[in-house]
């Protein structure tokens, strides 16, 4: 290999390039489980949302779920599966991990349903999708990344695909 095209490689590495994907808001209402043996656990339970997107829009099924784990150092640890239906008619599964967190006065004011700053606290996941729709079968083959922020009756996420 030349140096030339390594150089090139290693400077193509360096950034992360992104595409806006969609924009999801998610209804949820929390159920508080308490402290497991292993970690304190909520469930937040997803009835619906919507999704708006250049590329596909639609609404979120009911029957999602948020995993939830808060750890000893506040943040809370997302694991979530929902299914989505596009204004077409195609459904797409999506899955995502994710993290919160934030100084511990911005974080209970969050918890208590009170607007905050985005920017004082951090919020992103890190979105997988599966479909058997040939319209949307691009994205079996993306990655994503979300940066989200919490209202009290559920998160709004900002969606892109890694390029």
């Amino acid at each position: 290999m030349s140096a030339k095209l390594r150089d090139r490689l290693v400077e193509i590495q360096r950034s992360v390039r992104t595409r806006p994907l969609f924009t999801m808001r998610l209804e949820t209402r929390l159920l508080a489980v308490g402290a497991t043996p292993t970690t304190t656990r909520r469930i937040g339970i997803v009835p619906g949302g919507t999704f708006e997107g250049e590329r596909l829009s639609g609404r979120v099924l009911d029957g999602g779920s948020d995993w939830q784990s808060i750890r000893a150092d506040g943040s809370t640890l997302l694991d979530v599966r929902l299914n989505l239906e596009t204004q077409d008619g195609a459904l797409i599964c999506m899955t995502y991990k994710g993290v919160r967190h934030g100084p511990h006065e911005v974080i209970q004011r969050l918890e208590a349903g009170e607007v905050v700053d985005p920017a004082s606290y951090y919020f992103r996941i890190a979105p997988m999708f599966e479909t058997a729709s040939e319209t949307y079968g691009w994205l079996n083959g993306i990655v994503a990344v979300g940066i989200g922020h919490r209202f009290a009756d559920g998160p709004i996420y900002n969606l892109f695909e890694l390029l």
